[in-house]
């Protein structure tokens, strides 16, 4: 009784979790601009494309967990390696000394 509400209940949610993750990081991955891949002397986009695509497939069709858990595994590596890279490369994130109120060239100062 327990192992049938574990594959009834849990293994389920654990897929549509994986599935997610895995069309998040497609999406990031798309959005990004080819040379932050070549900057940040990663794998380059097409590759990421690939496998991450591969990886929605699998989650969303298959549901083969040998592979569902290496697309797991590639998309993990995605957001903890890639991501960053690329967000550092490509000026995003949070700019560090910086007032809520600055623009582009400088601080606004109200007009004074």
């Amino acid at each position: 009784m327990l192992m049938n509400g574990f594959d009834n209940g849990v293994l389920p949610l654990l897929g549509f979790a994986m599935l997610a993750l895995a069309v998040v990081a497609f999406v990031l991955a798309l959005v990004a601009r080819e040379d932050a891949y070549r900057a940040a002397d990663k794998q380059s986009k097409t590759f990421w494309l690939v496998i991450l695509g591969v990886t929605v497939v699998v989650d969303f069709f298959l549901g083969m967990l040998f592979l569902e858990i290496a697309g797991l595994v590639a998309t993990i590596v995605f957001f903890v390696d890639v991501r960053p890279a690329l967000k550092q490369v490509s000026g995003g994130g949070r700019r560090s000394g910086g007032s809520s109120s600055d623009g582009p060239y400088g601080p606004y100062n109200g007009g004074r």
